[in-house]
């Protein structure tokens, strides 16, 4: 066993050696992860900005005034962290800092070398195994390494405030900030499902989400009501109700809860989750030859999937139009090939296509006969 793993989970649970971020991350946050990995020279450009960025400064800041986590200090922390780092086969395991914060909290950042870092507030709120849950969480960023991408948002968002005095000066900061918020509300329903396959207990995923939502009362909550209130708030409403939801999670770095609650349900119900516990997953040593295209393709399935389900009244709208189209470029496409004939031509008895005749308009191959997608 690898050095720094002598201590095992206190229950049976799997491990996924090799493991690829990619088994677990959402459809959008892999996509945009692939494209970045794969842009010529990215990696040697985004370090070239570590010395505008104030990554030594926040180490020493934990360093000089947090409690970091050792078998010293917060030694059952520690367990936590070496177990998680061994189910996801994290070979090096990241410095994890306790700092002392009411609101329930935790990151990873870090641009060369991803930290932890844990709010007091969070450290007190949860029992063992959801404190499992978030630490799994906060190594699921890191294995996929989200932490880089976090300490430009906390830079941004730092430096936004400061020039917000200058006319205009803040409004491209914002936008790139608006843009990496989108990205992070991604990444935190991939690390979600880290903390899943770490702590291997849905309950405890559940509790955890329940008491960042409504403190240390679980007695006076219910799972199956927290996540009907998912429901309601995704079919509720009418447009503008639509139009609220969209700017009341625009400032936000994390989904909502409820959200958070029931995306990670449905992945724990998928075939997807099942496989990867099965010990069926992308393996990393696979990552070089991962396809930006084939990802992409994936992240846009996902979402027309997404639109087509969605009980949003916006959605709904959405593919309501998108179907109205559909049917009607279907009409137009008929009217113009002799579909509304029975779509068969006398000259073949079979269609209207003539594999022989690619000049024949009525052929689908034709360029000038393609449809619009």
């Amino acid at each position: 066993m690898a050095d720094g793993f002598e201590k095992v989970p206190s229950r049976q649970r799997r491990r996924f050696p090799d493991i690829s971020s990619r088994a677990y991350e959402h459809p959008a946050d892999r996509s945009a992860l692939v494209a970045l990995r794969k842009l010529s020279g990215f990696d040697t450009a985004f370090k070239a900005l570590s010395g505008l960025l104030p990554e030594r400064s926040l180490r020493l800041l934990f360093l000089s005034d947090s409690v970091r986590v050792s078998d010293a200090q917060f030694a059952h922390l520690n367990d936590m962290l070496r177990d998680a780092c061994y189910i996801l086969d994290v070979k090096k395991v990241p410095p994890m800092y306790v700092t002392q914060n009411p609101v329930p909290n935790a990151m990873c950042i870090g641009l060369d070398e991803p930290i932890i870092v844990l709010n007091t507030g969070l450290v007190e709120l949860l029992d063992e195994e959801e404190m499992r849950t978030v630490i799994g969480h906060e190594v699921g960023h890191a294995l996929s390494g989200h932490s880089v991408y976090r300490t430009v948002l906390l830079f941004l968002t730092n430096l936004a405030v400061k020039v917000s005095w200058i006319p205009l000066g803040s409004v491209a900061i914002y936008a790139i900030v608006t843009a990496l918020r989108e990205w992070f509300r991604k990444s935190e329903l991939s690390a979600d499902r880290a903390g899943l396959l770490v702590g291997q207990d849905l309950r405890a995923s559940m509790r955890a989400l329940m008491k960042l939502a409504g403190g240390n009362h679980l007695h006076e909550m219910n799972v199956d009501a927290f996540l009907a209130q998912a429901e309601e708030y995704e079919q509720g409403g009418d447009l503008r109700d639509s139009v609220l939801k969209i700017l009341n999670v625009l400032p936000r770095s994390h989904p909502f809860t409820t959200v958070r609650a029931a995306e990670l349900k449905r992945w724990a119900e998928s075939r997807d989750y099942q496989r990867i516990m099965d010990g069926h997953y992308p393996k990393r040593h696979e990552d070089k030859d991962t396809s930006v295209s084939d990802s992409f393709r994936e992240s846009a399935a996902h979402y027309a999937q997404d639109i087509k389900g969605s009980k949003d009244p916006l959605m709904k709208l959405v593919a309501d139009l998108a179907g109205g189209a559909s049917d009607l470029g279907g009409k137009v496409r008929d009217r113009f090939t002799g579909g509304g004939r029975g779509g068969t031509d006398d000259r073949t008895g079979s269609g209207s296509e003539d594999p022989e005749n690619p000049e024949n308009p009525e052929n689908p191959e034709n360029p000038d006969n393609r449809q619009n997608p």
